[in-house]
This record gives C-alpha cells, structure tokens and sequence, in this order.
C-alpha cells in the first residue's frame, strides 16, 4: 500500500524487521582508537592482573567487546546498581566476572571493594567498564580508589574515519542494503562519531530507502541527517 508524501515521491507502509545487536568478538570491527583495548581483553587468560578497566565514551563500542569477553570465558554479568556485598563470594564462584558502568554513580562502594578483594584472593577475572578513566572516578573509600587507580587500563577513544566508515559498511550489510562508497564517506564526515549514533542513522536510512523505494543515495543521507539534527 502506498501514499503520496507531498514531495514527488511514493511512499510505501512497510514492517519493521528485526535487527539483534550481535555481540561475537569477530563483529567487533578494529582501528587505532580501540586496538590497544582489544588486544588486552583478548590477552585473557594472560592479563597482566586478576581485574581490567574498559573505558571510553559511550558509543565506542565497550559493551560489544565487554560481552565477547563474557562469551569467551563465560563470566556473569552484574549490574553495577545490583552488585551488593552478600552475593559477592557467589559472583566470585563464576571464576570470571563483568561489572558495567561502574562509573555512572549506582554501585555499592563496599561490594565493589569486596569484589575487588575477593577476586584477586581466590585467583578470579574481572572486567570493569566505565566512562572516564580510574583516576577520574570519584568513590569515599581511598582504599578503593587506589586499587582501581592501579589496574591495568584498556581505553577506546572516539572512534577514527576508517572505523566508523567499516562501521557503517557492516550495518548496511547486515540489512542487505548495498550502499556506494562515496555515500558511506558523505555520511562519515557528517554524522556523530558513535557506535550508536550508526545504527540509528543506517535504522532511518533503510526506513527511508525503502518507503522511496530506491537505494540509499546521497539525498537521503542528507534528509536523514537533517532529521536527526546531525551537523552538515
């Protein structure tokens, strides 16, 4: 079914299709800004500590490589706000743990503290997210911070034009959508720098392409960025 949008072009109704955030490690696409924070993770079982900071901005892509690592080695996930100090020597039993956000103000100083303790006691992994960098995490105990002012760091930094343009070429292809290069790049140079930020716009562009139906073009790359108020 279809209907007129005003401007020339048919518009057709269409269902949205499903698109899972995959997280295996080989979707996990590399460049300068997150090499060094992949290959530590992946250095697992040879960190060079029981507990690994993961850091960045969001958007970079720490979830992605944080849950790799979890299916890799099959850790338990806590989140930051449900960690608490009774379940510890349980979490701890899984032999290998992920904490996110630890950073964003929800966890429990005293279970973190504990964790911390009690993984290194009993000789388990933990991987820890945050935004910032350690030494900007702001926690009362200064018994706490120092332990995490000390652990191994692997940061991912905004991501650079290659990854966003390699970015932008496996979400397309993840929806069958064959899209020019000279495209891709128009996008890069005028889109958010994030992991987010390109599956909502490459989410508009094949909502967009398919109501025209007509590939993506440069002239929806430009209407989409508008319609997401990205600089042009």
């Amino acid at each position: 079914m279809t209907t007129s949008r005003g401007d020339g072009y048919p518009e057709q109704f269409s269902i949205p299709l499903g698109h899972a955030a995959s997280f295996e490690r080989d979707d996990f696409l590399e460049s300068g800004s997150n090499t060094a924070a992949a290959a530590l993770i992946d250095s697992w079982p040879d960190w060079p500590a029981n507990t690994i900071v993961l850091c960045g901005p969001a958007g970079v892509g720490k979830s992605h490589l944080a849950r790799a690592w979890v299916n890799r080695v099959g850790a338990c996930i806590v989140p930051s706000n449900e960690l608490n100090e009774a379940d510890v020597p349980a979490v701890v039993g899984h032999g290998a743990v992920l904490v996110e956000d630890v950073d964003q103000g929800l966890v429990s100083e005293n279970a973190l503290f504990h964790l911390i303790n009690l993984v290194r006691e009993q000789n388990a992994f933990l991987l820890l997210t945050g935004r910032a960098l350690p030494s900007a995490w702001k926690f009362a105990l200064p018994d706490l911070n120092s332990r995490l002012r000390a652990m191994p760091i692997g940061e991912i930094i905004e991501p650079d034009e290659q990854l966003m343009k390699a970015v932008l070429a496996k979400l397309f292809a993840d929806r069958q959508l064959r899209v020019d290069a000279a495209v891709i790049s128009y996008l890069v140079l005028r889109m958010q720098r994030s992991m987010n930020a390109a599956r909502d716009l490459v989410i508009d562009l094949d909502a967009a392409a398919l109501a025209r139906g007509r590939a993506v073009t440069k002239a929806i790359a430009r209407d989409c960025l508008e319609k997401l108020e990205l600089p042009e």
